[in-house]
């Protein structure tokens, strides 16, 4: 599947929600089914700078697709990086760089975030983006 539309059914799931608190405990759901990065990445090296709780992102090439895992200390947290990681792995480099995160504003995340909150996921695209180019250098066209 490809990132527009990962994002467009990400978005379609949050319309079901009347409410925010229904859409926390959803994010929450999707905390607990992310893909989790194993102990020997929950290093310094892996921790995204700029959130305010502990979040590690691991990437690794498969074939020419880029796969993350992650974790948070957080539970909120680990369900926004989960949504990210949802878009963003077992994909294209390329693509990842060439993608829109518009998909954040229309399920409204960020103007329900506390700003502290909605800083650090702006570091998690920007985290996620930043291995995606140092892991484009790698793949020969």
């Amino acid at each position: 599947m490809e990132i527009k539309e990962i994002q467009e059914e990400i978005i379609d799931e949050f319309s079901m929600f009347d409410d925010w608190m229904q859409r926390y405990e959803y994010m929450i759901d999707l905390g607990k089914s992310l893909p989790l990065i194993n102990e020997e990445f929950k290093t310094d090296d892996n921790i995204i700078k700029g959130c305010q709780s502990k979040v590690w992102v691991h990437a690794e090439l498969e074939g020419n697709k880029l796969v993350f895992t992650a974790d948070s200390d957080a539970i909120i947290t680990k369900g926004i990086i989960a949504i990210l990681i949802r878009a963003f792995s077992n994909q294209k480099p390329q693509d990842i760089l060439d993608a829109d995160t518009q998909f954040i504003d229309e399920i409204g995340l960020k103007e329900h975030l506390s700003p502290t909150r909605a800083n650090g996921l702006v570091s998690m695209i920007k985290q996620l983006k930043l291995y995606a180019v140092a892991y484009q250098t790698q793949i020969e066209d």
